[in-house]
Protein backbone atom coordinates (compact mmCIF):
# COMPACT_ATOMS: atom_id res chain seq x y z
CA UNK A 1 0.00 0.00 0.00
CA UNK A 2 1.56 3.42 -0.92
CA UNK A 3 1.58 6.29 1.10
CA UNK A 4 -1.19 9.03 1.10
CA UNK A 5 1.82 11.49 -0.83
CA UNK A 6 2.79 8.85 -2.82
CA UNK A 7 -1.44 7.95 -3.83
CA UNK A 8 -1.63 12.07 -4.81
CA UNK A 9 1.44 12.57 -6.87
CA UNK A 10 0.23 9.68 -8.61
CA UNK A 11 -3.32 11.00 -9.26
CA UNK A 12 -1.82 13.90 -10.05
CA UNK A 13 0.61 12.91 -12.51
CA UNK A 14 -1.84 10.61 -14.24
CA UNK A 15 -4.14 13.40 -14.69
CA UNK A 16 -1.53 16.04 -15.35
CA UNK A 17 -2.56 18.30 -12.48
CA UNK A 18 -0.40 20.29 -9.93
CA UNK A 19 -0.43 21.06 -6.36
CA UNK A 20 0.24 24.26 -4.22
CA UNK A 21 0.84 23.70 -0.95
CA UNK A 22 0.12 26.66 1.91
CA UNK A 23 1.26 25.58 5.55
CA UNK A 24 1.04 27.52 9.13
CA UNK A 25 1.28 25.49 11.80
CA UNK A 26 2.58 22.19 10.19
CA UNK A 27 5.68 24.50 9.29
CA UNK A 28 7.05 22.85 5.71
CA UNK A 29 5.77 19.13 7.17
CA UNK A 30 3.37 18.67 3.84
CA UNK A 31 5.93 19.69 1.50
CA UNK A 32 8.67 17.30 2.48
CA UNK A 33 6.02 14.48 3.03
CA UNK A 34 4.70 15.37 -0.54
CA UNK A 35 8.60 15.91 -2.07
CA UNK A 36 9.40 12.60 -0.47
CA UNK A 37 7.94 10.90 -3.12
CA UNK A 38 9.98 9.82 -6.34
CA UNK A 39 8.23 12.06 -9.22
CA UNK A 40 6.70 14.39 -7.40
CA UNK A 41 8.43 17.10 -9.29
CA UNK A 42 6.05 16.16 -12.10
CA UNK A 43 2.59 17.55 -9.87
CA UNK A 44 4.25 19.54 -6.82
CA UNK A 45 4.90 23.59 -7.81
CA UNK A 46 5.68 24.51 -4.69
CA UNK A 47 4.53 25.67 -1.62
CA UNK A 48 4.30 28.88 1.04
CA UNK A 49 5.00 28.36 4.74
CA UNK A 50 2.99 31.60 5.93
CA UNK A 51 3.62 31.12 9.34
CA UNK A 52 3.38 35.06 10.12
CA UNK A 53 -0.13 35.98 9.92
CA UNK A 54 0.92 39.02 7.55
CA UNK A 55 2.10 36.43 5.61
CA UNK A 56 -1.05 34.94 5.24
CA UNK A 57 -2.37 38.37 4.05
CA UNK A 58 0.68 39.31 1.93
CA UNK A 59 1.67 36.46 0.10
CA UNK A 60 -1.44 34.46 0.25
CA UNK A 61 -4.02 37.14 -0.04
CA UNK A 62 -6.09 36.36 2.73
CA UNK A 63 -8.77 38.91 3.80
CA UNK A 64 -6.76 41.58 6.42
CA UNK A 65 -10.25 42.19 8.16
CA UNK A 66 -10.92 38.14 8.47
CA UNK A 67 -7.47 37.75 9.72
CA UNK A 68 -8.03 40.98 12.06
CA UNK A 69 -11.97 39.71 13.27
CA UNK A 70 -10.88 36.07 13.86
CA UNK A 71 -7.11 35.51 13.47
CA UNK A 72 -5.08 33.21 11.87
CA UNK A 73 -7.07 30.02 13.11
CA UNK A 74 -10.37 30.02 11.43
CA UNK A 75 -11.92 27.80 8.51
CA UNK A 76 -12.40 30.75 6.04
CA UNK A 77 -8.28 31.95 6.34
CA UNK A 78 -7.45 28.32 5.51
CA UNK A 79 -9.83 28.17 3.11
CA UNK A 80 -8.27 31.72 1.57
CA UNK A 81 -4.91 30.33 1.92
CA UNK A 82 -5.69 27.25 -0.09
CA UNK A 83 -6.95 29.54 -2.79
CA UNK A 84 -4.37 31.55 -2.51
CA UNK A 85 -1.56 29.60 -3.16
CA UNK A 86 -3.03 27.86 -5.89
CA UNK A 87 -3.66 31.12 -7.19
CA UNK A 88 -0.04 32.11 -6.39
CA UNK A 89 2.14 29.30 -7.90
CA UNK A 90 -0.28 28.31 -10.63
CA UNK A 91 -2.06 25.21 -9.57
CA UNK A 92 -4.27 22.81 -10.04
CA UNK A 93 -4.66 22.31 -6.69
CA UNK A 94 -3.96 24.20 -3.57
CA UNK A 95 -4.18 23.18 0.24
CA UNK A 96 -3.27 24.54 3.41
CA UNK A 97 -3.08 24.11 6.77
CA UNK A 98 -3.69 25.75 9.92
CA UNK A 99 -4.04 25.67 13.59
CA UNK A 100 -2.58 24.96 16.95
CA UNK A 101 -0.14 23.01 17.60
CA UNK A 102 0.57 23.87 21.08
CA UNK A 103 1.92 24.51 24.09
CA UNK A 104 -0.26 27.57 24.15
CA UNK A 105 -3.49 28.66 23.13
CA UNK A 106 -3.64 31.04 20.05
CA UNK A 107 -6.48 33.50 19.06
CA UNK A 108 -8.71 32.10 21.23
CA UNK A 109 -8.03 28.60 20.03
CA UNK A 110 -7.05 25.71 22.02
CA UNK A 111 -4.46 23.55 21.17
CA UNK A 112 -5.28 20.79 18.67
CA UNK A 113 -7.59 23.10 16.82
CA UNK A 114 -6.87 22.69 13.78
CA UNK A 115 -8.38 23.53 10.07
CA UNK A 116 -7.29 22.14 6.73
CA UNK A 117 -8.42 23.21 3.05
CA UNK A 118 -8.60 22.34 -0.59
CA UNK A 119 -9.15 24.62 -3.37
CA UNK A 120 -8.95 22.86 -6.93
CA UNK A 121 -11.27 22.71 -10.08
CA UNK A 122 -14.74 22.95 -8.73
CA UNK A 123 -15.82 20.69 -11.23
CA UNK A 124 -13.76 17.91 -9.85
CA UNK A 125 -14.86 18.60 -6.21
CA UNK A 126 -18.53 17.02 -4.99
CA UNK A 127 -20.43 18.79 -3.71
CA UNK A 128 -18.08 21.79 -3.03
CA UNK A 129 -19.16 25.08 -2.94
CA UNK A 130 -16.89 27.56 -5.27
CA UNK A 131 -14.49 25.19 -5.74
CA UNK A 132 -12.77 24.12 -2.06
CA UNK A 133 -13.40 22.64 1.31
CA UNK A 134 -12.82 22.75 4.57
CA UNK A 135 -12.28 20.29 7.62
CA UNK A 136 -12.09 21.69 11.39
CA UNK A 137 -9.86 19.15 13.47
CA UNK A 138 -10.03 18.45 17.21
CA UNK A 139 -6.43 16.54 17.82
CA UNK A 140 -4.96 15.59 21.10
CA UNK A 141 -1.17 14.75 22.09
CA UNK A 142 1.60 16.68 22.00
CA UNK A 143 2.87 19.60 19.55
CA UNK A 144 5.01 16.98 16.86
CA UNK A 145 1.81 14.56 17.43
CA UNK A 146 -0.64 17.36 16.23
CA UNK A 147 1.41 18.81 13.90
CA UNK A 148 1.90 14.94 11.90
CA UNK A 149 -1.54 14.38 12.11
CA UNK A 150 -2.73 17.85 10.69
CA UNK A 151 -0.25 16.70 7.46
CA UNK A 152 -2.06 13.16 7.33
CA UNK A 153 -5.77 14.96 7.23
CA UNK A 154 -4.79 18.06 4.74
CA UNK A 155 -3.52 14.78 2.52
CA UNK A 156 -6.30 12.60 3.04
CA UNK A 157 -8.66 15.76 2.44
CA UNK A 158 -6.93 16.18 -1.00
CA UNK A 159 -7.21 12.15 -1.59
CA UNK A 160 -10.77 12.68 -1.01
CA UNK A 161 -11.72 15.26 -3.90
CA UNK A 162 -9.05 13.72 -5.92
CA UNK A 163 -10.78 10.51 -5.61
CA UNK A 164 -13.89 11.52 -7.27
CA UNK A 165 -13.98 10.35 -10.85
CA UNK A 166 -11.34 8.78 -12.61
CA UNK A 167 -10.52 9.68 -16.12
CA UNK A 168 -9.86 7.34 -18.56
CA UNK A 169 -6.15 7.25 -19.31
CA UNK A 170 -6.27 6.64 -14.98
CA UNK A 171 -8.27 3.77 -15.77
CA UNK A 172 -6.23 2.12 -18.38
CA UNK A 173 -3.09 2.80 -16.38
CA UNK A 174 -4.53 0.88 -13.12
CA UNK A 175 -5.71 -1.62 -15.58
CA UNK A 176 -2.70 -2.08 -17.08
CA UNK A 177 -0.54 -2.03 -13.29
CA UNK A 178 -3.02 -4.90 -12.09
CA UNK A 179 -1.99 -7.23 -15.26
CA UNK A 180 -4.90 -6.20 -17.20
CA UNK A 181 -7.72 -7.06 -15.12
Amino acid sequence: MSSPAAEVVRLLTVRDMTLAVAESLTGGLVAAEITSVPGASKAFRGSVTAYATEIKHELLGVDATLLARSGAVDPQVAAEMAAGVRKALGADWGIATTGVAGPDPQDGQSVGTVYVAVHGPSAALSGSAGGGKVERLRLNGDRAEIRMESVRSVLALLLEELAGEQTGNERAQDTERNGGF
